[in-house]
């Protein structure tokens, strides 16, 4: 401990700070190492290699201890430590404690670095002859991303923020100068509301661990171009391009799942710039692999396939300069602040577009580029066509979502569209139409040539089938509605389901080699046809017809024509559901709010009911922060969330904290009832019985002694057909009465058990109401979401789709590897 700063826990702070210096260190003489490994021609080279390996491996021990550390020192809420105030608390559960690691940024580059380890690690492994050049660039892509955690100023210039930096060295204040300022901080700042689910626990993980994967292909693309090995590297590298596209497009896919299931816009996916920089490098490397398939099985589009894998992992890069470097504050809610490492950034982006430029132009004529053009009636042109349509989508994505950035470099002031979801839909629908189009052409094309007349036949069949279909689902949806985009988007989706369910039919024949690809495109149609069609066709069913407006200050953020307002136990008609909110609970800091929706047919029988658990927290910073509940259906999602809640934060205890006498004015004057086991007390809205006095009941942290007595009055209470059950207590301690109320703040109520009368074999009870003018309400929205399990399942889909070819390119990349050693010791077997 610190001797000047009473109760700092400074030393996992040190051995944090340590293994970031030794993670950077050890990365950085790994990839020297491996470079001379890669290069030497002399007795040295197994040196070189050796100490490669040794680097790498102490960079992986060092990643693994920043981690334990910080998992340390959030864990035991040292908030002399700046990142575990600002993302942690006291009241968060330990399975949070685990998403505020990635809050901030510091977390976020860790975890990208532990993926970026363990895949380095298996290159070790797996990678063989490719080993040293390809651990070069993952040694040197791990030296760039330690540098990101040092946070140190050099000559003036931020290198990095660590985050085992001391809260009184990041924030400024009088009250640091203090020897016992820890005295005065209670508590952290929390991990923000939006960001406290299960989801998130998972999603950021599998999210950069997509990042991460991309620099394995990416690493065997410049070891092609730089040991000039053109052919070999791409069916090496082929396996771990679809895993990063599966892994990438899986995180993706979570975080529109997270925002379905804990943000309040109502959907799953906004065209946030953040969302839109995650998708860019998966487009391009969704492109790449189908370009290193054509050019695996015609010889075709090297370059394209080369470029395009290159280009992928620099917009990794690119996308997270976007996210990191501040300059979407103004333009996304969810980027990150900047922290001054702006140029950081930048030169982390340079130095592998530098790379990649300078290995291009200086092999360019070697380059196996092919010079006969491909045949118009071959697969590989049309997979050719489909990813450049792919790359001008991500163009497209790239230039508007960068219109921060050329404002920065050039000074405009351009401004981002007015209506970005309205944009982006149409323009990259259009796309899509382009791609679902060629994704189920292509699959009655063959390699090279094809019988033209066949396949015009089977395409036409197809198409018209799939128009047919198509016309159906839109007008039976309503898609026809929308921009007619949408229409020719649907039946493109519903082509590449049929065109590779043909295929995939064929793989019961004997050619399971088609089976992943035909899968993963069946699942991409099934996501587009349950995004169109949910997020297309979705309908508001909390209709406000009242004329209840809410304030102006609600009608900046929600329509007040789109939200029902529920007072408490007071049911009403909302889109054929009787829908009653009906009680509360709290598990600090969410406030649950019950609600109740009934089905009642023309008889008065109840069909349907079930609850729905909307939450919210009273957040001081961010206002009222509401996360939604849904009711699964097999074909729609009935989604629920709260807009307006009078509730306040931190509710501590019963009654937040105030007198017994305090609360008594939540309340209208307390009616007076002398009864006896057995009797009825009947109130507003609804009744109680007293069941039993019981005589064994005690109040906690009050110990009886020998003439004491406490006794509970056992009441059980209806309200709106619902059954609560309520004990207030009478106690009579050391010669004094004393009573202790109970609240059933579900029926609005209330109990005292004010006095025992044994002559009589009573007992009095006071009974408080709430009166209706402070009756609890809330305001909610409920959106009708149909065919939405279209979209869930085609990604599990498309992701078993990816794992069938990851098998089947490894397979394949085994049979060559052998195949080749088979060669090789034939040839020594001759030449001994």
């Amino acid at each position: 401990m610190d001797t000047a700063f009473k109760g700092e826990h400074l030393l996992p702070g040190h051995l944090g700070q340590f293994f970031i210096i030794l993670a950077f260190g050890s990365a950085l003489l790994s990839a020297i190492s491996y470079y001379f490994a890669t290069t030497s021609t002399n007795k040295l080279d197994k040196s070189w290699f050796f100490l490669g390996r040794i680097g790498f491996f102490v960079n992986t021990i060092s990643v693994v201890s920043i981690g334990a550390c910080l998992f340390y020192i959030i864990y035991n809420n040292l908030f002399e430590y700046h990142y575990a105030w600002a993302h942690s608390s006291r009241k968060l559960p330990v399975y949070y404690i685990i998403s505020s690691y990635w809050e901030g940024q510091e977390g976020s580059f860790w975890l990208w670095a532990f993926w970026q380890a363990v895949l380095g690690n298996l290159m070790i492994w797996k990678a063989k002859t490719w080993e040293k050049p390809v651990m070069t660039v993952i040694a040197l892509s791990q030296t760039l991303l330690a540098s990101m955690l040092i946070g140190v100023e050099l000559f003036g210039t931020r290198i990095g923020s660590s985050p085992f930096i001391l809260l009184r060295q990041a924030i400024e204040g009088p009250i640091f100068s203090r020897p016992d300022y820890l005295t005065f901080i209670k508590d952290g700042n929390g991990l923000n509301p939006l960001l406290q689910n299960y989801w998130m626990v998972i999603h950021p993980p599998t999210l950069f661990l997509g990042f991460a994967s991309m620099v394995v292909p990416f690493a065997y693309a410049i070891a092609g171009l730089w040991q000039r090995r053109y052919k070999e590297w791409l069916p090496a590298a082929l396996p771990y391009a679809l895993f990063a596209v599966m892994i990438l497009g899986t995180g993706i896919i979570m975080g529109s799942f997270w925002a379905y299931e804990s943000l309040n816009f109502g959907g799953f996916w906004a065209w946030d710039p953040v969302e839109n920089a995650s998708v860019i490098p998966w487009l391009t490397l969704i492109a790449a692999v189908h370009v290193m398939v054509v050019y695996k099985n015609t010889g075709h589009s090297y370059f394209t396939a080369t470029f395009l894998v290159l280009i992928s992992f620099v917009l990794v890069l690119y996308a997270s300069f976007l996210t990191r470097s501040g300059i979407l504050g103004e333009t996304s809610v969810h980027a990150f602040t900047d922290l001054g490492m702006k140029w950081h950034l930048v030169i982390d982006v340079l130095i592998f577009l530098a790379i990649c430029v300078y290995l291009i132009i200086a092999r360019w004529k070697e380059l196996p580029i092919t010079k006969k053009d491909e045949e118009t009636y071959s697969r590989e042109f049309w997979m050719f066509v489909g990813a450049i349509f792919l790359g001008l989508s991500c163009f497209h994505l790239t230039l508007v979502t960068s219109i921060p950035v050329w404002n920065w470099i050039f000074g405009t002031k351009l401004a981002p569209p007015t209506e970005p979801v309205k944009h982006y839909n149409v323009i990259q629908a259009s796309f899509a139409v382009v791609v679902t189009l060629l994704t189920g052409v292509s699959q009655f094309l063959k390699y090279k040539t094809t019988d033209t007349t066949r396949f015009f036949i089977t395409t036409f069949v197809y198409l018209l089938f799939s128009a047919l279909l198509g016309g159906l689902v839109i007008y039976v949806t309503g898609i026809y509605k929308l921009h007619f985009i949408f229409s020719l988007v649907m039946i493109g989706a519903i082509f590449t389901v049929l065109s590779n369910a043909k295929v995939l039919s064929d793989v019961f024949k004997g050619k399971v080699k088609l089976a992943g690809s035909a899968v993963a495109h069946i699942g991409f149609g099934l996501i587009l046809v349950g995004a169109l069609i949910a997020a297309g066709t979705s309908s508001v069913v909390s209709q406000n017809n009242s004329g209840i407006g809410y304030g102006d200050e609600f009608a900046k953020t929600s329509n007040p024509k789109e939200n029902i307002m529920l007072y408490k136990n007071q049911p009403i008609q909302m889109g054929g559901y009787t829908v009653t909110y009906f009680g509360d609970s709290v598990s600090a800091p969410n406030h649950y709010f019950k609600v109740d929706y009934k089905k009642i047919d023309a008889s008065g029988k109840v069909t349907e009911e079930f609850v729905l658990k909307p939450n919210s927290q009273a957040n001081n910073k961010m206002g009222l922060v509401s996360s939604p509940d849904t009711k699964h259906y097999l074909f729609h999602d009935l989604y629920t969330h709260v807009t307006m809640a009078p509730i306040k934060g931190d509710l501590d205890g019963e009654d937040g904290g105030h007198s017994e006498t305090d609360d008594d004015k939540n309340y209208d004057a307390p009616v007076s009832h002398t009864i006896a086991v057995g009797d009825t007390i009947r109130f507003r809205e609804g009744f109680m019985v007293l069941k039993s006095l019981n005589k064994e009941t005690h109040v906690e942290n009050i110990p009886l002694k020998g003439t004491d007595v406490a006794v509970g009055a056992a009441f059980e209470i209806t309200s709106h057909e619902k059954t609560y059950k309520a004990e207030p207590i009478f106690m009579i301690k050391d010669g004094n009465a004393f009573d202790f109320a109970k609240k059933v703040d579900d029926a609005g109520l209330k109990l005292r058990f004010s006095k025992i009368i044994p002559e009589q074999n009573k007992v009095e009870v006071q009974v408080f109401q709430q009166p209706e003018s402070k009756k609890p309400y809330i305001v909610m929205k409920a959106i009708n979401f149909p065919y939405i399990n279209f979209f869930w399942s085609g990604t599990i889909i498309m992701v078993i789709g990816f794992l069938m070819s990851i098998f089947r390119r490894n397979k394949e990349l085994k049979i060559s590897n052998s195949n080749a050693e088979l060669k090789e010791s034939k040839v020594k077997l001759q030449k001994a």
